[in-house]
Order: structure tokens, then sequence, then C-alpha cells
């Protein structure tokens, strides 16, 4: 599988909910997504515009304190899972970790790197950083289901 790199400038909120809600229309069951990037970069508002560009009404918060928030849907599941707080990786085996990751769920992963040895691999590494007053998004495909997602996103932005 060739890695697939593609990055974007979001000049605001609104375009971080635009690129969560294209890469909700690009995306599949089976998905994992890593999440990174420093505090404040916008993990959280990508995570609302995919969870709420899939129909949910409700808030979408960050599971800051309860490390993982399920989003039901026709068919799949969408788990938003925020690592910032996990003490140790292990601490994840104790929850069932491994019960999330299914081929009818989709997995987005804020603070990935909080939880490795014991998460499985990313399809889809997402990496924001701040570029003068908005921010640059780079995704960067770790399978083919990852490419699928990143050539869907070809011409956005």
């Amino acid at each position: 599988m060739t890695e697939l790199t593609f990055t974007l400038e979001l000049g605001d909120e609104k375009a971080m909910i635009a690129l969560g809600q294209h890469l909700a229309s690009a995306a599949e069951p089976g998905c994992v997504m890593y999440l990174q990037g420093d505090l404040g970069m916008g993990k959280t508002t990508l995570s609302r515009g995919f969870i709420q560009s899939l129909g949910h009404t409700g808030a979408v918060k960050s599971p800051t304190y309860t490390l993982v928030e399920p989003y039901e849907f026709a068919g799949f599941t969408v788990y938003h899972f925020d690592l910032y707080r996990l003490g140790d990786p292990e601490e994840l085996e104790f929850m069932g970790i491994r019960d999330y990751f299914t081929a009818t769920t989709i997995c987005l992963i804020e603070w990935p790197e909080r939880g490795s040895g014991v998460l499985p691999p990313a399809d889809l590494v997402i990496t924001i950083v701040k570029a003068g007053s908005g921010r640059l998004a780079t995704l960067c495909s770790q399978t083919t289901a990852g490419a699928v997602v990143v050539t869907g996103l070809q011409g956005v932005g």
C-alpha cells in the first residue's frame, strides 16, 4: 500500500468542521483515525463535524474524563476517544479497548500516543498544527482504508 498524504489549510473553526464532514462522507466502518495535535488545535471540533454530519443532533464534547463516548447510527457506531488524561496505556486493557475496534465501528482517537502499544494501528493519521491564525491539517494514510479516505478528500479545500 502506498502512503498517501494530503495537506489542507484551515482558516477557522468552520473549516475544521467542514473537514470533519468530508472525512465522515469518505470513511467506512472499520476505520481507525488518529487525531494528533497540541491542546486547542481543533481535534474535538473536527470530531464534532464528523459526528454531527452523520446525523447526531446533540452535543459532541471531548470525552476527556470518560475516555470514550459512543455515537450510535444505523448499522455502525462511532467511538470518540480522548486519551489526554490516560495515565498508562495498560488502563485501556481494563476498559476492554479491543472490543471497540470492529468492522462496524469507526474510531476517532485524540492523543493516540498515550495509548501506544495497546491501540491498533491507524488507517489514517491526521496531524493538526497552528499555521498563522488558522491550522494546517496533514492527513496520512497508513492502510488501503485510509487511502480511500484521503483520495475522497482530493479537491477539498
